[in-house]
């Protein structure tokens, strides 16, 4: 019988860095006090980064599980375990909007966690593609706490010690340090949308949004919020063309694709999975939100050399190839062969 996941003795986390991992982390921290906490990304894991992190004491959370970890927490479609996955980790994988609901289903049997109901509720929504457009581009606590995090991983940690500690989102913003964050990134956040607004075109439908090697990050809902009901989804392409995993300040040119919820909030007209995995293998996500990395193309199949510009075009291509057949074969989500 598999050990119950809180019976574990973890002694490190590696999780996202994103809104979804660090509450996912806070929580684990309640219980964990002692686990040393890393960042990381789903390219990075699979691309053998964080091997040296893994062990039966560590966590993997919102994130690929990893061979070698002790516990692995995730709600992404694409990586559901198969049940004849044959592994020795403790996984706990449910559909559920986000990773930090899991967790906080785990350890709230043991812990009490009623002052993190509202935060969850905040989270399930960003995460999940259940805010709405209004909610989006208020100034919600929440919303904002999720912007700040992406600043860079001290911003990021200095947020989960602070939920850890059971302070709230409000007194965590007003600390001189997150306020100086919060401040830069409206400031960001405003040449974000102009680059954005200069940059995004529409193509049947479907938004695409060219940031790379402007050193500048967008999630779908900042494209979808500007572009409105003129795309029913978008990809938005961003890090730097020719980089690979292990630069440093550097990250290889990828691609994000996201259903437009708030045009769809029940979710979106084709599974955008099908695009993230067409030719990176370790592409992958959820259905309306999802990721992979640019690939160089050789007959229409990914390569081994480095990223240059006449790929990005080329896989964007193949995407809007694939996308076009989207409402083929009675309306069925269907990849072009």
């Amino acid at each position: 019988m598999a050990a119950a996941p809180l019976d574990l003795d973890i002694r490190r986390i590696v999780t996202d860095s994103d809104l979804d991992g660090v509450v996912t982390a806070a929580i684990l921290r309640r219980w964990w006090p002692e686990a040393e906490v890393v960042f990381g990304h789903p390219g990075e894991l699979r691309a053998g980064l964080l091997d040296g992190q893994m062990d039966r004491n560590t966590a993997v959370c919102d994130l690929p599980r990893h061979p070698d970890c002790g516990l692995s927490i995730d709600h992404h479609q694409t990586n559901e375990p198969s049940k004849d996955d044959g592994s020795d980790s403790v996984i706990v994988w449910r559909n559920t909007p986000s990773a930090a609901r899991i967790a906080y289903e785990l350890v709230s049997e043991r812990v009490d966690l009623s002052d993190l109901e509202d935060l969850l509720t905040w989270v399930d929504k960003l995460d999940g593609g259940g805010v709405t457009r209004e909610e989006y581009l208020s100034d919600h606590p929440a919303v904002w706490l999720g912007r700040v995090i992406d600043v860079g991983e001290g911003t990021a940690m200095s947020v989960l010690e602070s939920l850890q500690e059971g302070e709230s989102i409000k007194a965590i913003l007003s600390e001189s340090d997150i306020a100086s964050r919060v401040a830069e990134r409206r400031d960001q956040r405003v040449a974000l949308t102009q680059a954005i607004l200069e940059c995004v075109y529409v193509d049947d439908r479907l938004a695409i949004a060219r940031l790379e090697d402007l050193g500048m990050r967008s999630n779908g809902y900042h494209v979808t919020a500007l572009v409105g009901d003129a795309c029913d989804a978008c990809v938005i392409v961003h890090g730097n063309v020719g980089a690979a995993f292990g630069e440093e300040g550097r990250y290889p040119v990828s691609a994000s694709f996201y259903t437009n919820s708030f045009l769809h909030p029940e979710g979106g007209v084709f599974d955008l999975t099908r695009l993230a995995t067409r030719f990176d293998p370790d592409g992958g996500g959820h259905a309306n939100a999802c990721g992979c990395r640019i690939r160089p193309l050789k007959d229409g199949e990914g390569g081994a050399r480095r990223v240059v510009d006449s790929d990005i075009k080329a896989n964007l291509a193949a995407w809007l190839d694939i996308w076009a057949n989207r409402h083929s074969q009675d309306g069925q989500q269907v990849e072009e062969a």
